[in-house]
């Protein structure tokens, strides 16, 4: 079966099935069956509300998926068990001249025979992940990041150690702190599920001025620290066919690599100088990272000093943003509780517990094994 793209009702673009009948002379088209719509790679009208939403274990993705279509689909503000409609673009063509289409919701190529048949049969143009299930946040939190003193963001994993043990696996989450003015009390401390980065369109970022922020998911940010932590070679690729920032995950990210697939188009026509693992985070790190320079704490705790109480404790990892003026602290961060609050929120360069010295290194490795991603 072939496919044939025509212009519908309101401009929109069908999708159109047919066999060649090779007994008539010349050959005709026969057995037309409609397949569903394609959609636009760049959208049409501005987004008013917006959801973001992701896959984990992906080794690619579009952080800034967002679609005005979607909302209605979401079971609820956030969750991790949306099942939503394929968004399906034209991709180019396979190696034996087919044409190709790209899912942008679920990140899989369509167009296969066996994609085509299911068209054929289910009346819905679906690729094969379209069963798969997606976390998401409605109209999730925005911070303007140039309207704050200082921001910072990091990737929230699950403690190394606490006082039961080792952590339960988790997935990752979105730590955020803001203070109004350098020294003053936070006004935002605490774990987000996604966020929406807002800069001036004046620093035009990605080559683009309409783009104006960046759209930050668990799987983003975790690949983003994990890589700043690592010192792996990263940068941020914008497709030569749509112009959309790349992004790489999973595997991807963990090995640079130079070819890069477009998670917004499917196309696979971009190729970067060198090596390198593609996030829209590195040039929003490097554009508001006032102080990308780090200092080893000093100070010192022994968490025998504190029997009888919680405690957990986290290898401290580079920031995803940080824009304050002052480097960063490198070391062990600590938390010990009294009657449900704070007796310790510090970091240090060395933690005893049980007569021993904690490594950060092992504490680290740690967090990313409890990790679920």
């Amino acid at each position: 079966m072939e496919i044939e793209r025509r212009v519908g009702a309101a401009g929109r673009i069908e999708l159109w099935g047919y066999e060649w009948d090779l007994t008539e002379k010349p050959a005709k088209k026969t057995g037309r069956k409609f397949l569903g719509y394609e959609k636009p790679v760049q959208d049409q009208a501005p987004v008013v509300r917006e959801a973001i939403c992701w896959s984990y274990g992906r080794t690619l993705g579009n952080i800034a998926v967002s679609s005005e279509d979607l909302l209605g689909l979401f079971p609820g503000k956030e969750g991790d068990d949306a099942q939503l409609d394929c968004d399906i673009v034209e991709a180019g063509k396979w190696r034996n001249g087919a044409n190709r289409w790209w899912c942008r919701t679920h990140q899989r190529h369509w167009g296969t025979k066996g994609d085509v048949a299911g068209a054929e049969a289910s009346g819905r143009v679906q690729c094969t992940n379209h069963d798969q299930e997606m976390s998401y946040v409605v109209d999730p939190e925005h911070v303007n990041i140039q309207e704050f003193a200082e921001v910072g963001i990091w990737c929230s994993m699950p403690p190394a150690l606490t006082h039961l043990g080792p952590s339960k696996p988790r997935r990752p989450k979105i730590h955020v702190h803001i203070r109004q003015k350098p020294g003053e009390e936070k006004v935002v401390d605490r774990d987000f599920k996604a966020l929406s980065l807002h800069y001036n369109a004046n620093d035009n970022l990605f080559g683009n001025a309409e783009i104006t922020k960046v759209h930050l998911t668990p799987p983003s940010a975790l690949e983003f620290v994990l890589a700043l932590e690592s010192g792996k070679t990263m940068g941020c690729i914008n497709c030569r066919d749509c112009g959309y920032p790349h992004l790489d995950l999973g595997d991807f990210a963990r090995k640079p690599h130079a070819k890069h697939l477009c998670g917004n188009c499917g196309r696979d026509n971009t190729w970067s100088k060198e090596p390198i693992a593609s996030t829209p985070l590195k040039p929003l790190h490097d554009q508001f990272s006032r102080a990308n320079n780090y200092v080893d704490v000093e100070k010192e705790i022994n968490l025998d000093d504190y029997p009888g109480q919680a405690f957990q404790v986290w290898a401290s990892t580079p920031a995803v943003l940080w824009t304050a003026e002052r480097p960063q602290e490198r070391g062990i961060h600590v938390h010990v509780y009294k009657d449900k609050a704070y007796d310790v929120d510090d970091t240090f360069g060395v933690v005893r517990y049980q007569g021993k010295v904690l490594d950060r290194a092992q504490l680290l490795e740690a967090m990313v094994a409890a990790t679920i991603n």
